[in-house]
């Protein structure tokens, strides 16, 4: 299972962070593109842990780690996020064939793939146990 533990989406600020700290009224944010750390205030932000993030599926949910994980181990080509809606689409339903289309929007879908093609980039993407065993 791929380690999401650490990684922030923070609501009107692009990209991924790593929480540095944590405050009352916020929490200061390092960004994983340019590595600068900036103050995130709690009224203005929401904070979501990729950890905590799930897709639809028919039944269930099931957890961006395992989507990761499936698109991590698929010969497929990953395609851009701005490819377009049918091969992005056609992509996500080989990745993860339960998904449910009517509660998951293109949008949803795009950013899962910005997400894992960003962290892929940066060598982010580690299996638990992997990342245990490096501590």
């Amino acid at each position: 299972m791929i380690d999401l533990s650490k990684i922030l989406a923070v609501s009107g600020m692009p990209g991924l962070y790593e929480m540095v700290a944590n405050r009352a009224d916020g929490a200061i944010v390092k960004s994983y593109e340019t590595g600068q750390a900036r103050f995130a205030p709690l009224r203005k932000h929401q904070f979501s842990l990729l950890e905590t993030i799930s897709i639809y599926t028919t039944e269930d949910s099931t957890p961006l780690s395992e989507i990761f994980q499936h698109m991590k181990n698929s010969d497929l080509p990953v395609p851009d996020a701005s490819a377009d809606q049918k091969s992005t689409i056609d992509y996500f339903q080989k990745i993860l064939p339960d998904y449910d289309p009517d509660r998951v929007s293109i949008g949803d879908i795009k950013k899962v793939i910005k997400w894992y093609r960003f962290l892929n980039s940066k060598n982010l993407l580690k299996e638990k146990a992997e990342k245990e065993a490096g501590a």
